[in-house]
């Protein structure tokens, strides 16, 4: 059977998403919180999922977990949330709902399910590329791309992924004005940011805020979900599958998120932890962190040196991210994620060796 003549050539052309093998490792490549839960908060948990009617279809539209997750972000009530089996899938969900031959457009370097999810649907993506001092957007070269290509969707993650700084608010504000299209505002990084454009949905009608609980601590449970017009959502959930987020999650997320002081006190530690990581990286000769409000660090390695630098690394027992093969702004990049002191202080040591091997 030719594969070829069944697939289509989009899919073909494409690599799968890989996810590296941690075991044995500490690991700081995921963007992760490091950090389970107390014991009795663990216990309560099981507690509530007794009661969970495991022979019945879930809730569709996970109402209660919906209301508990518009209180929490303070999401206003005219708006609607729609909840996904994590953020990947409301991307997915969007894209699908674009006419064919619709354009993305999304910076560059970014999240890269943006642009994977765009490719394998046919649709025209366009990454614009970061400014190469700041890792701000350009702002005229944004501008005018959404003259000539018109995008359907903009996609701006914020803080941004993988570089971890937050994009200017102004520029940000100019691109939703200037779209006739939708503009997501990606905020899976929101717990470590203190920035969000949750407010500003009142004021753009083209405006979806996305979020997700798996960078507060609960990335298990795979759930995101995104806020917007009334009319917006109602277009997704047509194309939604249906029990898309099952009963376990929803009990499982509704009695975390109520647990709002663990994850609270959870995020303080790791921007603690943040804080402590950068100066130590910038301590070190050869090596250039860039400013976060994420839960990971990008930094610069000498120049060709960044796989010897990872996998040194990673034989000293710590997985990080390697992205130097995304080239461009990324040349010679690393990134690390903000572990607990003990796996941070590790991190440190292995990154020191190795560059004293150099």
């Amino acid at each position: 059977m030719p594969i070829t003549s069944i697939f289509r050539k989009e899919v073909l052309a494409m690599s799968a998403y890989k996810v590296a093998d941690a075991t044995g490792l500490i690991k700081l490549d995921a963007m992760e919180n490091p950090y389970s839960w107390p014991e009795d908060i663990k216990k309560s948990w099981l507690e509530t999922l007794k009661d969970c009617p495991m022979n019945r279809y879930p809730d569709p539209e996970a109402k209660h977990l919906s209301a508990t997750i518009k209180r929490l972000n303070q999401i206003p009530e005219q708006f609607d949330v729609l909840l996904g089996n994590g953020s990947d899938e409301i991307i997915q969900l969007l894209l699908m709902a674009l006419p064919a031959n619709a354009c993305v457009l999304a910076p560059d370097p970014g999240f890269v399910m943006y642009k994977q999810l765009s490719l394998c649907l046919g649709l025209n993506y366009h990454g614009i590329p970061l400014l190469a001092d700041s890792f701000d957007l350009d702002l005229p070269t944004m501008l005018d791309a959404i003259e000539k290509y018109q995008p359907s969707v903009i996609f701006l993650a914020y803080p941004n992924n993988p570089t971890g700084n937050l994009f200017s608010e102004s520029s940000i504000r100019e691109i939703i004005k200037a779209a006739k299209g939708l503009v997501v505002i990606d905020e899976a990084y929101a717990p470590f940011a203190n920035a969000s454009f949750i407010d500003s949905l009142e004021q753009y009608d083209n405006l979806l805020v996305m979020r997700t609980v798996s960078k507060l601590g609960l990335a298990g449970l795979r759930l995101g979900y995104i806020a917007g017009a009334p009319e917006i959502v109602e277009q997704l959930h047509k194309i939604r599958l249906p029990y898309n987020i099952n009963c376990l999650t929803q009990i499982s997320a509704d009695f975390a998120l109520s647990n709002k002081d663990l994850f609270d006190r959870q995020t303080q530690q790791i921007c603690a932890e943040r804080s402590i990581v950068f100066n130590q990286l910038n301590n070190l000769d050869g090596i250039t962190a860039y400013p976060s409000a994420a839960n990971f660090i990008l930094f610069r390695t000498p120049e060709n040196r960044a796989g010897e630098i990872f996998l040194s690394i990673k034989q000293q027992g710590v997985l990080i991210k390697n992205l130097n093969a995304q080239t461009g702004l990324l040349t010679d990049c690393l990134r690390v994620t903000v572990g607990k002191p003990e796996e941070n202080a590790a991190f440190i040591a292995a990154l020191t060796k190795s560059l004293a091997t150099l």
